[in-house]
Order: C-alpha cells, then sequence, then structure tokens
C-alpha cells in the first residue's frame, strides 16, 4: 500500500477538473478493493490538451492481484456515480494479463506508456518493452480491418450523412493512437495530442493531413459533418488508411525477432 502523501502529491499533478473525479474513484477502489488494489493509472485525453472540460470521458487503467466477479459487481455498483463524473468503467488488468498481452495489444500498451499518469501504486507501464514486429502486425491488421469497417459500415448505413458521418468520426478517433505506433516503429518523437500526432505521422509517411484533420476537429468538439461533406470525407479517409496500411506493409520483416 503506498503513502497518503504520496497518493495526494500524485493527484495533485492531475489537471483540476480530472482530480476530484480520479479521487473519487481511487478512495472507492481503496475500500472496496483492499489489498487487492495495486495501480491505479490515468489515461488518454485527461492528461493532454485534447481534453475538452464538456465532453472529454476520463479513462483509468486499475491493476489488481487477482480478477473475480466479485470484483466485477464492486465496480459495475459504482458505475452510475462513475457515469456522472464523466469517468469510464476503468480497464482491469493484473500484471500477468499485460505482460502477456504486449505481442496482441502492442498499439494500445505502447500509448498507456506514453501518456499516463500512475496516481497510486507502482508503475504498471513505465518498464514494459515491446517487439516492433508485433506492433507492425498489429498496425497492418487494424488499418485493414479499417478499410473493412468503412466499406461495411457504409453500406450498412445505407450512404445516410448522418450514419456515415458517426462511423467517420469513430475511424478518426482510433486513428491518433495508430499513428503514434506508426511513428514509434520509426524511431520518430511521438506528440501526445491528436493533430500533432497527425502532422508528424503526414510528413513522415507522405500523406495530406488535411484529409483528417477535419474529422479530428469535430470529433473533439463533438460535432458532426455536414450533410454535403460527408462523401468527400470519407473518400480522404478511406485514402489514408489505405495508405497507411500499405506503407506498414511495405516495412516487412525489418522488425527485430
Amino acid at each position: 500500500m503506498t503513502d497518503k502523501t504520496d497518493d495526494t502529491a500524485r493527484l495533485a499533478e492531475l489537471r483540476e477538473l480530472v482530480r476530484p473525479p480520479v479521487q473519487f474513484l481511487l478512495t472507492r477502489l481503496q475500500k472496496d478493493l483492499g489489498d487487492n488494489l495495486l495501480s491505479l493509472c490515468v489515461v488518454g485525453s485527461a492528461l493532454t490538451g485534447d481534453f475538452h472540460p464538456k465532453f472529454s470521458d476520463i479513462n483509468t487503467v486499475v491493476v489488481v492481484g487477482r480478477r473475480s466477479h466479485q470484483l466485477l459487481e464492486q465496480l459495475a455498483a459504482c458505475g452510475r456515480s462513475m457515469g456522472k463524473r464523466r469517468l469510464r468503467a476503468p480497464l482491469m488488468m493484473t500484471r500477468e494479463y499485460i505482460e502477456q498481452s504486449l505481442d496482441v495489444f502492442g498499439v494500445e500498451f505502447l500509448d498507456f506508456q506514453l501518456n499516463h499518469a500512475a496516481v497510486y501504486g507502482p508503475d504498471p507501464f513505465a518498464e514494459l518493452s515491446f517487439r516492433k514486429r508485433d506492433v507492425r502486425l498489429q498496425c497492418e491488421r487494424q488499418f485493414k480491418a479499417a478499410l473493412i469497417k468503412l466499406r461495411q459500415g457504409y453500406i450498412s448505413a445505407l450512404g445516410k450523412p448522418k450514419a456515415v458521418g458517426g462511423l467517420l468520426l469513430e475511424c478518426a478517433g482510433e486513428l491518433a493512437v495508430l499513428l503514434r505506433a506508426l511513428l514509434w516503429l520509426t524511431d520518430t518523437d511521438r506528440p501526445r495530442e491528436a493533430l500533432p500526432t497527425l502532422a508528424a505521422a503526414a510528413e513522415k509517411f507522405e500523406f495530406d493531413p488535411a484529409k483528417v484533420a477535419p474529422l479530428m476537429t469535430h470529433r473533439r468538439q463533438r460535432t458532426r459533418p455536414d450533410a454535403g461533406e460527408v462523401d468527400g470525407l470519407f473518400e480522404d479517409i478511406y485514402q489514408v488508411i489505405d495508405h497507411l496500411g500499405r506503407t506498414v506493409d511495405a516495412f516487412g520483416e525489418s522488425d527485430d525477432a
């Protein structure tokens, strides 16, 4: 169990709007989980300039010593209280799960490692190491899956602008994490915010950032594209994702073993 003074100091480093909800969650976890609570980390936009005080959720990772159904029931019991505080349901995992998942969820754990704040317990992400081959394969798989999702989604939506616009915003929300993984694969510095990440990746991988930037801006501001621009935005982001899928495929087997 960590020192309460240390916990308070780490909480104080969070932005003011994020601090009270995370304090609420930590207090509840300490009460319900006791010694089974190993670490609590804040991840994602709550720590960056992408945070929108009105719309952004607060994402957390809870590391426990052992998983149980009772633990899920305890977390579910405070779900309503978390929702009122814009706390998304925590990602719950064990240290063993983290260690055994780096080959399949390397993209996500790389992003956690880059952008997290451990507010309780030991930092579960600081010392993680990744194989480039695993990350490359995951990136390629996710880019190609995104193309399928866009095609199927457009057909399922019957081409209706509102539904297609929602599909595009969802796609744009997933793109920044993948772009940071691509930058990592090429040993390029990774910005923490979405638009700077887009700019860095566009320069490195030679695509037009203007084809994606409007969707990232819409997503952050919680606005939808106008009906008349949806088809153009669809074609733009499809071309970019197709280009990135081909790019990461061309990296080939130069990854480490």
